[in-house]
């Protein structure tokens, strides 16, 4: 397929299934889907793996010849990586200082060898996250990406995605929320910096009364005030919306809710960040 003026390929890779995308940045339509491929998830969502399911089904999604010298960015379920937050060691003034106590957290955390993952620093120096992803998922992803003579430009999680496109979006006093999958991953805000991200099942059902203690329930776990505001990215249920009394937690979307209806969960993670 020949390549025009400002298209690229962009890729959504969840825990089982995978999505890819054109997109354009002059041409109408600005998202086209392509293809969607399932494959055998790691058992249990085990990382240590070869991830070859993978590779097998990113061969049938990019066809060899198809896409030479495109553009591909990822987005990867937020499953597949570790996010983790390293308080800065008292005297540390050298970057492997800060490497260091991650990878002591990661593996206090985790449990994990951290040779196993290859791990990056996000966000500012006040308080210094990580996101870790398995090497043998890179692997896979570079590997065909070479085949296919694809240009990498970006791999990262959901949430890496969704902050970095919406944290100039967050009120004062706000914390920043993304819901995927029965998931309701929260970045805890303090100062305008993000002090700590938590990631938390939903029950089925989960209204505003749930919501309202979770809040305050992490906000008791890491000593700050608990929100009134929480700033959400996904597709969130209505009474979650619904205006609310003065001194009771509100929230707002960073989309129109049912935008994003009828989308898979791969396709989901491809379109993160994007304003509608």
């Amino acid at each position: 397929m020949r390549k025009g003026i400002g298209q690229g390929l962009r890729l959504g890779v969840a825990a089982g299934s995978v999505s890819l995308w054109r997109t354009s940045r002059w041409r109408a339509p600005a998202w086209t889907l392509l293809a969607e491929q399932a494959y055998a998830p790691q058992a249990d969502l085990d990382l240590h793996g070869d991830f070859a399911a993978l590779g097998q089904a990113l061969e049938q999604l990019l066809p060899l010849g198809e896409h030479a010298a495109w553009p591909m960015s990822v987005v990867l379920d937020d499953a597949l990586v570790r996010l983790w937050q390293v308080d800065m060691p008292q005297g540390a003034t050298r970057p492997a200082d800060i490497e260091a106590a991650a990878a002591l957290r990661f593996q206090s955390l985790y449990g994990d060898a951290p040779g196993l993952w290859q791990s990056s620093r996000a966000w500012d120096e006040r308080a210094p996250f990580f996101c870790a992803v398995p090497r043998a998922l890179l692997a896979q992803l570079s590997r065909v990406a070479a085949e296919r003579k694809l240009a990498l430009i970006f791999i990262v999680p959901q949430f890496v995605r969704h902050w970095n496109r919406w944290q100039g979006a967050l009120k004062a006093g706000a914390w920043f929320g993304q819901l995927q999958a029965q998931t309701l991953t929260l970045g805890v805000v303090r100062d305008g910096g993000l002090r700590a991200i938590r990631a938390l099942p939903v029950p089925p059902g989960a209204g505003h009364a749930w919501l309202e203690q979770t809040l305050a329930r992490e906000a008791l776990l890491q000593g700050v005030p608990a929100p009134m505001l929480l700033q959400l990215c996904g597709t969130l249920p209505p009474d979650w919306l619904a205006p609310r009394a003065e001194g009771k937690v509100v929230c707002s979307a960073f989309a129109p809710p049912g935008v994003e209806g009828g989308l898979s969960p791969a396709a989901l993670l491809a379109r993160s960040g994007v304003q509608p």
